[in-house]
């Protein structure tokens, strides 16, 4: 057996240990994935007014945003409600809110606005469904889209009134009708090719077919057309989530089973 020269031995040496570096990293996460980015939840943010907005569990308002993160694959999503009852896409930009959740970072926005939009236009949150309620929502999509986020629009549901023959009306003047800003907004998801879920036609269906006495049972007050106990607040987030698989595949991938209405059927 021939035994290496000194030389040998020292030029041989950096290879042993360059060949230690490589099976040391191969068996290491690479900084650019980390080990938990593939586990890491989505983030939603929620945005919107009080048919949307957390509510404290001691009374009996509830709104549909309540019930998002539940109807998901535990671990895959988590969920900021920031909706606000009151609220409109005018005062959420003003108060800051809309800042707020863009700070968040997330990797899906949900956008329901326009029961507020509808108001009186002598009210400081009313907007015009054909001027600035849409220039909002083009900015609300363009600025969810430059921080990577997905917008997904989300249509007013219908309020509660009815007219002889059992169909939904709008409100009476002096507010704008809430249909018109239904509209817009697909208008508008159009437009930007955004992900739109048309809860003002789903809700309109259900609630005609319920019928004014049927559909009092989804309200926290006797007489409260607009506003949710759990049971209202949850078959609206049953029309989102029937709504979501044609939004948005890839969200809704992460659905359980029985997340929407269709699916209870």
């Amino acid at each position: 057996m021939t035994l290496l020269r000194p030389s040998i031995r020292l030029l041989m040496r950096p290879l042993r240990l360059a060949s230690l570096v490589v099976l040391a990293l191969a068996g290491s996460p690479s900084p650019a994935f980390p080990q938990s980015a593939a586990s890491a939840p989505l983030q939603i943010v929620i945005t919107g007014d009080s048919t949307v907005s957390n509510y404290d569990l001691k009374g009996r308002d509830r709104g549909w945003g309540m019930f998002v993160e539940e109807r998901f694959k535990p671990g895959t999503v988590v969920v900021t409600n920031l909706a606000a009852p009151g609220r409109s896409t005018k005062t959420f930009v003003s108060e800051k809110r809309w800042a707020k959740a863009l700070a968040a970072k997330p990797s899906y926005v949900f956008i329901q606005f326009g029961h507020n939009d509808s108001h009186d236009p002598r009210n400081r949150e009313a907007t015009d469904f054909a001027s600035d309620y849409k220039e909002r929502l083009r900015r609300f999509i363009d600025e969810s889209r430059a921080i990577g986020a997905v917008p997904i629009l989300v249509s007013p549901m219908v309020r509660r009134q009815f007219d002889a023959r059992g169909k939904v009306v709008d409100a009476p003047p002096p507010s704008r009708p809430l249909s018109a800003y239904a509209n817009a907004m697909k208008e508008v998801a159009l437009e930007k090719k955004a992900a739109f879920i048309d809860l003002h036609a789903s809700s309109r269906v259900l609630v005609e077919k319920m019928g004014p006495e049927g559909s009092a049972a989804f309200a926290n007050k006797k007489g409260d057309a607009t506003h949710f106990n759990e049971k209202g607040a949850r078959a609206m987030a049953d029309l989102v989530f029937d709504g979501l698989p044609s939004a948005d595949p890839k969200l809704a991938s992460l659905m359980l089973p029985g997340a929407g209405r269709s699916s209870k059927k």
